[in-house]
């Protein structure tokens, strides 16, 4: 892999606590992620990538403070600290649990952030922490919406052709049809009505200015189509705007999702 260009490898350890993997369902204990991390780090590899959960059911404060630190401990350069959340036709969908409340939410984010920035990371992006020099150039190319190719069982991909459609893909999830060569599962072509807000759900995730010129490079529309969106996201004090570019605020930050929503199709 590292002779093919591979240089960052990304692991999943989601928490350290034995409880909490088990009741997230996952079949590895924290003694596995310690070791993997250890073995990332001693293959020389550019860099590799810790993933944590926070918000986990009945998590407390300094659990996911205590999570954070064993991460840190094990010198990433790289760190992914996401909240959970409850997805359809899932076993939490089904049967939610109990999860911390929004002031709870809150205060795992606050002193978790002041922790990692302690520790030497710069967040760059709503759950991406890096040290100087190891920001994912990978993921930074789908948060500015740029184009890619899905490889292997139940890849993604998404790529602009030079007629400006959009084309994203879906291969085949399960590994026995994608071996009898039924690759793909799904193609199609993203409606022009739904582009501008699957532009901003990932600029915006970014905690970088966004050049205005670059809405219109990357989903062939006119800033005009958005215009009254856009407007009412300033009003609301989600964005600020420059005749160069557009700046998420910590407002916006704090209520992403009441700001992509302005972006939403309308039905």
């Amino acid at each position: 892999y590292q002779r093919a260009g591979i240089n960052r490898i990304s692991i999943g350890v989601q928490s350290f606590s034995p409880q909490k993997l088990q009741r997230l369902g996952r079949i590895h204990g924290p003694e596995e992620a310690v070791r993997a991390a250890e073995l990332a780090e001693s293959l020389s590899l550019r860099s590799f990538n810790l993933d944590l959960m926070h918000g986990l059911p009945d998590q407390s404060l300094e659990e996911a403070l205590d999570d954070l630190r064993q991460a840190i401990a094990l010198n990433p350069p790289h760190l992914s600290w996401y909240q959970l959340t409850i997805e359809p036709n899932t076993l939490f969908g089904s049967r939610p649990p109990v999860l911390p409340d929004d002031d709870a939410l809150w205060d795992i984010f606050e002193q978790g952030d002041q922790l990692l920035q302690a520790a030497g990371y710069q967040q760059y992006e709503t759950s991406a922490y890096a040290k100087p020099g190891y920001r994912c150039e990978h993921n930074l190319n789908y948060w500015r919406f740029g184009d890619y190719l899905g490889i292997g069982c139940g890849a993604h991909g998404k790529l602009t052709q030079p007629d400006g459609r959009i084309v994203r893909t879906v291969k085949t999830r399960h590994p026995r049809g994608f071996m009898q060569g039924n690759y793909r599962e799904k193609q199609y072509d993203v409606a022009d009505s739904d582009k501008p807000f699957e532009y901003f759900m990932n600029r915006f995730r970014l905690l970088e200015a966004a050049p205005r010129d670059e809405f219109s490079r990357y989903t062939g529309l006119s800033e005009q189509v958005i215009r009254p969106q856009m407007d009412a996201a300033i009003a609301a004090g989600y964005v600020t705007e420059t005749a160069e570019q557009w700046q998420i605020t910590e407002k916006g930050k704090l209520f992403l999702n009441s700001l992509l929503e302005l972006f939403l199709a309308e039905e």
